[in-house]
Formats: structure tokens, C-alpha cells, sequence
């Protein structure tokens, strides 16, 4: 995979203040695809994800908040319990929306799900 090629990365966060934690999620709407509330779905090369993790480091209170970021691997194995996250009929517009798609299935009625996205 070239060095700029758009890779898919997962951004989580816990923020220690409710108005850091509200402008950061405000944020990252606009950046990026919620996965659940506080955690995102972002597409690009790793310059683009360093970028936006020095826009994030310029929201948050290094000393108590927590944002983390990971490449996701083109296999993906996805486990989930409890409700789905999107509404039924929803359609991703995506470079990457099978691995997208896995983060954010809804798991059967029985037990969780299992995904090798």
C-alpha cells in the first residue's frame, strides 16, 4: 500500500470536561463517521490522520483526557453486543465501506455478532 494511500482508522476518546467533550464530538462529526459516541470511523493516509490528531490535541486537556487512534487492519474482526448503531436502510458512502460496514452492524437477535469484514 503506498505511503498516501486513505487507510481506515478508528478514533476513540474520553474527555474529562463536559464542554471539551462536546466541542471535540462536535468536531469529529465533521471529520469523521460515529461509530458510537465516542468513537469515530476516519479515512485517510496517515498524514491526513496526523493532521486531525494535532487539530484534536488543540481541543483536549492532555494532563486528563484520553484520544487514541488506530489503523484498522484490511481483515477486520468485529464483535458486538446490543443494539445496532444505524438505522435499518441505512447506506454507507465510503472508499472503505466494508470495514465501515462491520463497525457498525447490528449483531442478531442471539448473541453477538461475528464479522471477518
Amino acid at each position: 500500500m503506498a505511503m498516501n494511500a486513505p487507510r481506515a482508522w478508528l478514533i476513540s476518546y474520553d474527555i474529562t470536561d463536559p464542554r471539551r467533550l462536546i466541542r471535540l464530538h462536535r468536531f469529529l462529526v465533521r471529520q469523521a463517521t460515529p461509530v458510537q459516541y465516542s468513537v469515530f470511523h476516519f479515512e485517510g493516509s496517515p498524514a491526513q490522520m496526523g493532521r486531525l490528531m494535532v487539530e484534536i490535541e488543540t481541543r483536549i486537556d492532555p494532563d486528563t483526557d484520553d484520544v487514541r487512534g488506530y489503523q484498522l487492519p484490511a481483515r477486520l474482526q468485529v464483535d458486538t453486543l446490543g443494539r445496532g448503531s444505524l438505522p435499518s436502510g441505512t447506506a454507507l458512502l465510503s472508499a472503505d465501506a466494508e470495514a465501515l460496514h462491520a463497525l457498525l452492524r447490528p449483531p442478531p437477535s442471539m448473541g453477538g455478532a461475528r464479522s471477518d469484514g
